[in-house]
């Protein structure tokens, strides 16, 4: 594997974190209601009342 290709998977890997994050800031800045309507995965645990990260949904680890 050369540097040009690690670079290039790098930055590959970066651009879909990034795009991830953005889209999960976006629904996040949704009111609880629009969230649960379009079946954001744990709006909101009705438990505690707290609101959870992506997860294992996008892939991240817990």
């Amino acid at each position: 594997m050369s540097i040009l290709s690690s670079i290039g998977r790098i930055a590959t890997e970066f651009s879909a974190a990034r795009a991830r994050y953005q889209t999960e800031r976006a629904i996040r800045s949704l009111p609880i209601e629009l969230q649960k309507d379009i079946g954001w995965p744990e709006a909101a645990d009705t438990k505690t009342g707290t609101r959870h990260g992506v997860g294992s949904w996008a892939g991240g680890a817990k």
